[in-house]
């Protein structure tokens, strides 16, 4: 069992990070606010002293910079704390929440809007967030059919068939594109993935799927745990390894779909986090799933300040720049798990 005060302690210090570091992404800008500006600003709002902003600085904290800063915690800590479920699931620490034809059936859903929404050109900024969204899920359930007619659910199986589901769905995504070529910039803005496009409403929209996905992968901890001992000794504790599988694939698909409807695709994060998570806090999924879902939000906050200051008045698409650092580390995660069997 994991000590109550360690496991405490950690959270406590992760949800203190992931405050400070949304108050400093909240102040980069060309706009100049101070972080105790930003906080005395956010009291303010709920009847605790005075805001020293004026009305356009309030306007620019609460119409652009907050919608980004806490849309870049919701989609890092879902990417984050689906990734720790699937890995759970599959043992292997190599398993990503784009896994299964989440990426491909959002990237495909969103292309379709951008492509053969022009006559709903007004509505085609909503469309776009639901119909990324029906694609991840029915990416997922397409893979998870095929999976389990084929093999039965096994993970191996199910990550054979979620790689040739996703490259499937992406190279229908690429078939219309070259039909569509005037397209192909408002695709690739959004495949490549940021946080500059979503507001409030975006975020009202995922809402209630995010926190039952979120609630349900943090409560199937202990569950993950007796995964880990193998499908035949947890079956002999009274679990039912397909049941579970199931409850978690679904549970961590769904938040996927929620964080690639809103951001585009963001990759790595999924993989990153939680191995360093588990570096942190040992590999109890009591402990790694709720700090994933913390830390997540700490890496892509920080990420998307990058992405927003390094050629700034420019800004470096985000799923490109979680790529540039991602990849390297999956390469160390592969070398380290060189020898392991799915």
């Amino acid at each position: 069992m994991p000590r109550r005060g360690y496991t405490w302690a950690w959270l406590v210090a992760a949800a203190g990070l992931l405050a400070a570091v949304c108050v400093v992404s909240t102040a980069a800008g060309a706009a100049s606010l101070t972080p105790v500006e930003i906080v005395r600003d956010l009291l303010a709002g709920i009847g605790i002293g005075e805001s020293p902003l004026d009305e356009r600085q309030h306007a620019v904290l609460v119409e652009l910079r907050l919608p980004r800063v806490v849309m870049g915690a919701v989609v890092g800590g879902l990417l984050a704390v689906a990734g720790a479920g699937y890995q759970g699931v599959f043992r292997n620490p190599l398993a990503d929440p784009y896994l299964l034809g989440a990426a491909g059936g959002a990237g495909l859903g969103a292309t379709l809007v951008i492509v053969y929404g022009q006559a709903l050109e007004a509505a085609a900024g909503s469309l776009i967030p639901v119909a990324a969204f029906a694609g991840a899920l029915s990416g997922v359930m397409l893979a998870y059919a095929l999976g389990s007619l084929a093999g039965g659910g096994g993970t191996a199986t199910l990550l054979l068939a979620g790689v040739a589901v996703s490259s499937f769905l992406s190279a229908v995504q690429t078939l219309i594109q070259q039909f569509r070529i005037e397209d192909l910039r408002r695709i690739y803005s959004w495949v490549l993935g940021g946080l500059g496009r979503g507001g409030w409403d975006d975020l009202a929209s995922i809402a209630p799927y995010a926190l039952v996905s979120a609630a349900v992968l943090i409560a199937s901890g202990y569950f993950l745990d007796m995964l880990a001992l193998g499908d035949e000794k947890a079956a002999s504790l009274g679990l039912n390894p397909t049941a579970v599988r199931l409850v978690v694939i679904t549970a961590a698909s769904l938040a996927t779909a929620c964080a690639v409807s809103v951001s585009g695709l963001v990759g790595f994060v999924g993989i990153v986090v939680p191995h360093i998570v588990r570096r942190l806090v040992g590999s109890d999924y009591r402990r790694v799933v709720p700090m994933s879902l913390l830390l997540g939000g700490v890496f892509l906050v920080l990420i998307d300040i990058v992405a927003r200051t390094v050629i700034s008045p420019g800004e470096l698409p985000l799923g490109a720049v979680t790529a540039f650092l991602g990849a390297p580390f999956f390469l160390v995660i592969l070398r380290a798990t060189r020898n392991q069997r799915i």
